[in-house]
């Protein structure tokens, strides 16, 4: 009995370290995601869905003050008790937000108070790593890892409004320099067969995951097909060509509206200068990469596309069960081009991880038997489960180690200042 409540003990303590090295890793990454911005960087807001850099790296720290210091250290007090409206998001139960689309607004607290916030809590978090009970610890360990998650969120979210931010500048300043990929060509498009069958969906259970990829489950799949690879801009230049954008017998009726409203002609940030298309890059303007997948578009163009193809959107069930097993690699936050590349690997399924979220056909919903978790983090993604479509795979601003087969994002359909794209599917 001694010997093996001593291997569960350094057990504890070696998930203990390694989770303690992952929160100063993750962290710092928070901090070196922002070290190219200038003060004035920080804190513009250019439409409701995008928060000012400041605000991301507040609030990710307010979630590790708010769920964990605040009930777990001892004797812990608050940085400054006005943080808790400031940079609470949407969690209702805990207490009232401040209104999302006014984020702009905060010029107070200054930078360099922020970055004294994260500090004071970055020094708190380590004591509690140190001095948290083995009780204490069993409580504190899923929060952490939800809060490294939620920050890993969040990095990925200040790369996309960043990019969003610079775009609305007449000057187009870079973020920062980034390698230009090689111009690959790409093979031609090929399907992927996948019989009729019943399927396993969701979370396996090892590992972290979010509430929404629980619980796992069964789902008869028709006999369908894959794309090879997601749509290229050249594939899409074509779309744009044929007037896609003024035919309304493609489009959804709320898409054709929105097309309508928004004078949409083109992805996000794509420009035509001179007979040629550019686009707006984390690097500055560039030329659109004819090769690269499709980004920046939103799921009434997704769909829209896929009809003028005489094709249509995978389910999320449907790219999940075809992704089974594969190694999960491709252009993610780590390769640091922070935007799509054409394929470089001839496998028979291509990027279906990293460059862009792939659209899907579903609606972003609970899985059969889903319980929202007790407690305020009950919030995180339960309440979101309304008008909102499912994309899957990741893109090139996710971190490596943040994306799984089972991991489901979510967005509305009009949304595309997220990295998004489209991969086709057909029925069999």
């Amino acid at each position: 009995m001694s010997s093996n409540l001593q291997l569960d003990e350094q057990t504890a303590s070696t998930q203990r370290e390694s989770l303690r090295l992952d929160y100063q890793r993750i962290r710092k990454d928070s901090a070196d995601i922002c070290a190219p911005l200038q003060t004035e960087d920080y804190c513009i807001q250019t439409m409701p869905d995008v928060s000012p850099a400041k605000w991301h790296l507040a609030h990710t720290s307010w979630f590790f003050e708010t769920f964990l210091l605040v009930p777990l250290a001892k004797d812990y007090r608050c940085f400054d008790p006005a943080y808790d409206h400031l940079f609470n998001s949407y969690y209702l139960t805990h207490g009232t937000p401040f209104a999302r689309p006014a984020r702009g607004l905060l010029s107070r607290p200054t930078v360099a108070e922020v970055y004294q916030y994260r500090a004071a809590i970055d020094e708190a978090m380590q004591a509690l790593f140190a001095n948290l009970s083995e009780q204490g610890w069993e409580k504190a360990a899923p929060l952490i890892t939800l809060g490294l998650n939620h920050e890993q969120q969040h990095q990925e979210l200040m790369l996309t409004d960043l990019k969003h931010v610079f775009a609305h500048n007449p000057l187009r300043p870079r973020y920062r320099d980034l390698p230009v990929a090689n111009n690959n060509d790409v093979e031609p498009l090929s399907w992927l067969p996948v019989a009729e069958g019943i399927h396993e969906i969701g979370h396996t259970g090892s590992g972290f995951g979010y509430d929404n990829e629980f619980p796992r489950h069964r789902v008869l799949l028709r006999p369908f097909a894959l794309a090879s690879r997601p749509v290229t801009n050249a594939e899409y230049l074509e779309f744009i060509n044929d007037r896609g954008y003024s035919n309304p017998a493609l489009w959804l009726s709320d898409g054709w509206a929105t097309v309508q409203a928004n004078n949409w002609r083109a992805p996000l940030y794509w420009e035509e200068r001179d007979g040629e298309w550019w686009h707006m890059t984390l690097a500055g303007m560039r030329p659109v990469d004819m090769h690269a997948p499709v980004c920046h578009v939103s799921q009434y163009e997704a769909v829209a596309y896929a009809n003028w193809t005489g094709d249509r959107l995978a389910t999320e069930f449907e790219w999940e069960t075809s992704v089974a097993g594969m190694a999960i690699e491709g252009n993610f936050r780590d390769t640091d081009y922070l935007q799509p590349v054409a394929a470089s690997n001839r496998s028979t399924l291509q990027q279906c991880y990293g460059d862009v979220w792939e659209w899907t056909a579903s609606a972003y919903a609970p899985y059969p038997g889903y319980r929202i978790p007790e407690g305020t983090v009950g919030e995180y993604n339960g309440k979101f489960m309304s008008s909102q479509a499912v994309l899957r795979g990741g893109s090139c601003v996710t971190s490596a180690d943040h994306i799984r087969s089972s991991y489901r994002n979510f967005f509305y359909p009009k949304d595309r200042w997220q990295f998004s794209g489209i991969r086709l599917a057909r029925d069999l």
